[in-house]
């Protein structure tokens, strides 16, 4: 499970088992769980919510998505050196 950075407490990882997905990460505060968020990355560069299981506060899913929107390519390097 790479863990990829925090912020502010939240922890966005990936697993590595999930090959035949598009490109995507989880967000949980804390540690990682099976029922956290999920946000699809997009092909231009932006992110997608998929859902938002652990259900963080609407201000703080917008900030996490702008910060992984900014991480695009160290995210996708990152899942494309872990198949």
């Amino acid at each position: 499970m790479p863990n990829l950075f925090t912020v502010g407490g939240y922890k966005i990882y990936f697993w590595s088992n999930e090959n035949g997905e598009p490109i995507h990460v989880h967000v949980s505060k804390g540690k990682p769980s099976p029922n956290s968020t999920k946000i699809w990355l997009t092909k231009k560069g932006g992110c997608i919510l998929a859902n938002n299981a652990s259900q963080i506060p609407g201000k703080e899913l917008n900030t996490l998505m702008t910060l992984i929107s900014a991480q695009f390519f160290l995210i996708c390097s990152a899942w494309k050196n872990s198949s």
